[in-house]
């Protein structure tokens, strides 16, 4: 809170009641101001005015007001109420020493005043506007005016008017959120009730709790006559007390957000997550369905805790009990590598992971977008132990990339045993047979495979062939020890999703901008024409691979998209396929 400490005129012409006043209040320092009304009578008034002998009997010339304001400005900002062109020339006298000058509303349209000021630079000045009895949109063409004319430092709002006595609900505290809401200007508060009431103090307490940044306010000398302005000014032991009481509840603003003693509260009763059953190493937790939440004497992560290391792909590192809470060494980053399953045996696209999409044949076009997968520590190429495979360990695109030839057949087996030297927990699974998979698709689907506590994730709805399935390694040796020769293991999806009794499924629905009925899977020779289109349009036009930009290329050109629409997957089709792998992958 900013403080502006009203002189007005309760001086009476005394220069000893200026000097003595400023001496009183000279302790109020930092953010305090001191405010003068310096006037000509015949300036300010004309003779027949009532008040004219009083603004006479006010008056200081400009040697008396250059004194006043040095002595002021040795304690504290100084602040100047302008009036009449008097005031205006001893502005300009004393500019060096003038913190702000302000307004009254009855003088917001004597043009002969801001004629006079525009030739001040008032660019390191601050202004303030009073606006009582101004409508809203008066105060913005006001606004515009002077930040055009005067552009001073920073213009502020005030509000309150002096007239006496002034009651509580003519104090103008209604004024508040009106403002906020329609100007950006910091607001300064002048109220004008009776000095001596319990109000003077409440009131200005009250709008600083509302918001107002400035506060305004009367004060005069307790041990002298004061003949004007008395009647809303404050004593300096009555000052003093509004002060201190502002300040006292202002400084809670400035308290933390969280305070010890309330996070020690927190810690002490939080419910601490209890699980549910017992949990394997190397299993993933879900907050929801895999714990009870109980005030316990056992010390463990909290909810938060464990959220932050899971969405950090963290997993269990040990075997973990029925009832047991959780702590940080109870996980470990889990390792993840993609798969990408390829075999040369394909007889409707004879070896087709060897032909060419642009300029790197298919197998190596799909490792290459493959890589670009993030948080994945190993990428493996996984073929068979056949000689007829043995070619595709000069196409592994990168030495980043993995070989391993196992079981032709087995896939599952083949899955496992690839990874076992690499200690991963968690497989990305892709056929060689799709070159362009998403990196923004496999970002949602890992994510929501850790945050869902999943065996097995994939896209509920995708173009073929963009989107990867994420398994665990541990389910994959569930399902391994219970079918010894999983005779259908090259459908692997259907062992989770036929199973769910068994696994936690987690189909997620991935955002529009990533999901058509494109088909990008390589079995057809249209399936290879269409790619190259794609590739060619991707190199010619130097455009960054994502799988938004290859939609968009298919969206603006329908007659690439066409040459392979018309072809289907068998697994979604040969309805005696789909009623033989219901029934062989099914576990009891």
């Amino acid at each position: 809170m900013y403080y502006i400490i009203e002189v007005a005129n309760t001086h009476a012409g005394s220069i000893d009641y200026v000097n003595n006043l400023i001496e009183k209040f000279a302790c109020f320092q930092g953010n305090f101001g001191m405010k003068f009304q310096p006037f000509r009578y015949d300036s300010i008034s004309t003779r027949d005015h009532s008040f004219y002998e009083k603004y006479r009997e006010m008056y200081f010339d400009e040697n008396q007001w250059s004194q006043i304001i040095s002595k002021a400005s040795e304690t504290k900002d100084v602040w100047l109420d302008l009036f009449d062109c008097y005031g205006v020339g001893i502005l300009q006298k004393n500019l060096d020493c003038i913190k702000g000058i302000k307004f009254q509303s009855s003088v917001l349209y004597n043009y002969e005043v801001f004629t006079a000021l525009e030739t001040v630079d008032l660019s390191d000045t601050m202004v303030i506007l009073n606006i009582a009895a101004q409508s809203i949109e008066d105060i913005g063409q006001i606004l515009e005016r002077i930040n055009k004319t005067l552009n001073p430092r920073e213009i502020l709002l005030e509000f309150g008017y002096q007239g006496y006595p002034t009651s509580l609900e003519f104090s103008g505290i209604s004024k508040i959120e009106v403002l906020k809401r329609n100007f950006k200007n910091r607001l300064v508060f002048a109220d004008h009730v009776d000095g001596k009431s319990e109000e003077a103090i409440l009131l200005p307490f009250f709008a600083s709790g509302l918001g107002i940044h400035v506060l305004e306010k009367h004060v005069m000398l307790e041990d002298t006559e004061t003949k004007y302005d008395a009647f809303s000014s404050l004593t300096f032991e009555r000052y003093k007390k509004m002060v201190d009481l502002i300040d006292s509840y202002h400084s809670l603003l400035d308290k933390p957000f969280i305070n010890l003693k309330e996070q020690a509260y927190l810690d002490k009763s939080i419910m601490i997550p209890i699980l549910k059953k017992a949990k394997k190493a190397g299993e993933l937790i879900n907050v929801r369905e895999d714990f009870v939440y109980r005030r316990s004497g056992k010390s463990g992560l909290n909810t938060k805790e464990i959220e932050s290391l899971i969405s950090n792909y963290y997993i269990l590192a040990a075997d973990k009990e029925e009832g047991a809470t959780l702590a940080v060494e109870d996980f470990k980053k889990a390792t993840i590598a993609t798969v990408v399953a390829c075999r040369l045996k394909s007889t409707r696209l004879p070896r087709k992971a060897l032909l060419c999409i642009g300029n790197l044949p298919s197998v190596e076009r799909c490792i290459k977008n493959s890589l670009l997968y993030r948080n994945v520590n190993h990428t493996v190429l996984a073929t068979s132990f056949l000689e007829d495979d043995a070619e595709l360990k000069n196409h592994i695109y990168s030495d980043k990339v993995l070989f391993f030839a196992g079981d032709p057949e087995d896939v599952i087996r083949r899955y496992i045993e690839a990874v076992e030297p690499l200690k991963a927990d968690i497989i990305i699974r892709k056929t060689a047979d799709c070159p362009f998979p998403s990196p923004e698709i496999l970002d949602i689907l890992l994510k929501q495979h850790f945050l869902a506590g999943a065996d097995y994730t994939a896209a509920r709805k995708s173009a073929v062939g963009t989107a990867s399935e994420i398994m665990n390694v541990s389910a994959l040796k569930k399902i391994k020890a219970y079918f010894p020769q999983a005779a259908y293991s090259e459908y692997m999806t259907w062992y989770f999703k036929n199973n769910p009794e068994f696994f936690r499924l987690n189909l997620v629905d991935l955002p529009e901008s990533l999901v058509r009925d494109y088909r990008l899977t390589l079995d057809y020779q249209e399936d290879l024409d269409m790619f190259n289109c794609i590739q060619n349009y991707l190199d010619e036009n130097k455009v960054k691979y994502s799988i938004e930009n290859i939609f968009e290329f298919l969206d603006a050109h329908p007659e690439v998209s066409s040459i392979n629409s018309h072809l289907t997957l068998k697994y979604r089709t040969d309805q005696q396929l789909i009623e033989t792998l219901n029934r062989e992958t099914k576990m009891h």
